[in-house]
């Protein structure tokens, strides 16, 4: 089949047996030839991840898989209730059939189906280049995450200032705290944690252990954890080190506080930004989270929805969303 015939390719759900054909795809049209990270951390992500495995959708051409398109699998809580939600993530198309409109009819294809199995919205944070496209295909601005941000120094503001570019996806070597995997593995402590963090009416990610320990426990991801003091169910930072242009981030995705205490919450941040070897601290800000931290409007990534199940997107003011919530996915 030639790729100007493409009212012949097929949109079905991606099952068991095409993995093999999944996984070539994602090496041609990826290029992750080079780098068998890439396709470890594509089956952390769709295949270990706690809330499920992530629902995909395939466009075949005779016997070639040609566009494959993912969503991942996520729960929040609001309020009382589990909601149950996706989250547009992977999507790739071979170099030839781009252009053609695969990308649509995969996404468009999903949307109904997922509506039908009762999930309750689709969200993501596209870059302004795919921005658009999602736009047209129903999906709307909730509004831009407000991203805070704490030199650890005077000397590092010019680097600062020349890193407004992508991070790097893979870690930068840390030594600063403990490995998370290490910091989460006695379940009774995180279990403690969780319990205390109290109740909230804003939308935020449903954590149990088996989150916490997926999300930041894969080695090759490079998280850290750092405590408030010699007991770790007083309070737990989690976060990463990686470089952004000429600068150092530490990216701090996670704060278990117990209660939201904000006295714990600012010397958190504060031994986080002393213990790493980094320019800079950056997160994404809850309510009175300051130590140090300064907004940077207009800067953040912006949150989209797409209607399902449920048809009103709860306001910007209704999310809590963590860096570690959106920073890798």
């Amino acid at each position: 089949m030639t790729p100007d015939r493409a009212s012949e390719i097929e949109v079905v759900r991606a099952e068991k047996g095409h993995e093999p054909r999944i996984h070539r795809l994602l090496s041609e049209a990826l290029g992750w030839q080079d780098d068998a990270r890439h396709d470890a951390l594509f089956r952390w992500k769709h295949e270990h991840n706690p809330f499920g495995a992530s629902p995909a959708w395939v466009a075949v051409a005779g016997d070639e898989l040609v566009g494959l398109r993912t969503f991942m699998s996520w729960e929040f809580q609001y309020g009382e209730a589990n909601v149950r939600a996706v989250r547009a993530v992977d999507t790739a198309t071979l170099p030839e059939y781009q252009g053609r409109g695969i990308f649509t009819r995969l996404t468009l294809a999903a949307v109904e189906a997922l509506r039908a199995e009762g999930i309750d919205f689709v969200f993501n944070t596209p870059n302004d280049q795919s921005r658009p496209g999602y736009l047209k295909m129903g999906w709307k601005e909730v509004g831009r995450l407000t991203t805070v941000v704490r030199p650890t120094s005077l000397r590092a503001l010019p680097r600062i200032l020349r890193a407004r570019r992508p991070a790097e996806r893979w870690s930068h070597p840390s030594a600063a705290g403990a490995p998370a995997a290490e910091a989460l593995s006695d379940r009774a402590v995180v279990d403690q944690l969780l319990s205390a963090l109290g109740s909230s009416s804003r939308l935020r990610t449903r954590r149990s252990v088996e989150y916490l320990q997926w999300r930041y426990g894969w080695e090759e991801l490079g998280y850290r954890a750092i405590a408030v003091s010699s007991d770790p169910t007083e309070g737990l930072a989690l976060f990463r080190t990686r470089r952004r242009g000429p600068a150092v981030e530490a990216s701090l995705c996670e704060l278990l506080v117990p209660n939201g205490d904000l006295g714990i919450v600012r010397r958190l941040v504060r031994n986080v930004a002393r213990a790493v070897e980094a320019d800079h601290v950056i997160a994404l800000s809850p309510p009175g989270l300051r130590g140090g931290l300064v907004p940077l409007p207009t800067v953040g990534p912006m949150l989209t929805w797409r209607a399902l199940a449920m048809e009103e997107a709860p306001p910007r003011s209704a999310w809590a969303l963590t860096l570690g919530d959106v920073e890798l996915f």
